[in-house]
């Protein structure tokens, strides 16, 4: 059975909360994408944190050798435009990308977003994001926190729109959102539709 989306749209999301194995299923989506894969690691090492190289390093570790990697922090919308048809690129993750311009104001960070969603529309590669759910808990006690989660949330939410599959990973299953769903766009729309048509009634 072929998972990868068979629209117009070389788009894939996969979202989940910490742990859920959503980057597992991104690389599994990759590999069966039978594309040379690129994968686009949005971390930045440091080595005064050695948990957090230790997560890089689990990652790197499951990653097949065949795979090229390619560190990109900031500039992630221009490596999405190099893609080329022939390539598979596995983006984890958006949370990590977002965090690193996290300190651009909203005007700044309003252009970076939509340099972004420009590139995922108008690239030639098959594009898997790997995003984390942040949203779900109580909200954050510090402004830089509920600026992060927001943020996060918004552009998740515009990914999903446009993407040729979503899916979400918790709690042990995948969940594809595509398929189960109704697109939040088609749904306020009957909505409004139906509360129309009670009025003229």
């Amino acid at each position: 059975m072929n998972l990868l989306p068979h629209s117009t749209s070389s788009l894939c999301l996969v979202t989940g909360p910490a742990r859920s194995g959503k980057s597992e299923w991104a690389e599994a989506l990759a590999i069966q994408s039978g594309k040379a894969v690129v994968y686009v690691a949005t971390a930045q090492t440091n080595p005064n944190d050695p948990e957090w190289q230790a997560r890089i390093e689990r990652h790197r570790d499951r990653r097949p050798e065949t795979w090229q990697t390619v560190q990109e922090p900031v500039e992630l919308g221009t490596v999405i435009q190099q893609a080329q048809p022939d390539q598979c690129l596995l983006v984890d993750s958006l949370g990590t990308w977002l965090a690193n311009l996290l300190e651009q104001d909203e005007t700044a960070w309003e252009q970076t977003q939509q340099t972004l969603l420009h590139s995922l529309q108008q690239t030639q590669g098959q594009i898997i994001l790997v995003a984390e759910e942040t949203g779900w808990g109580v909200v954050p006690a510090y402004p830089i926190g509920r600026t992060f989660r927001d943020r996060l949330g918004t552009l998740v939410r515009y990914i999903g729109a446009i993407a040729g599959a979503t899916y979400l990973v918790t709690g042990g299953y995948v969940l594809n959102l595509t398929q189960l769903g109704t697109p939040l766009s088609k749904a306020l729309a009957e909505s409004a539709k139906g509360d129309a048509e009670k009025r003229e009634r």
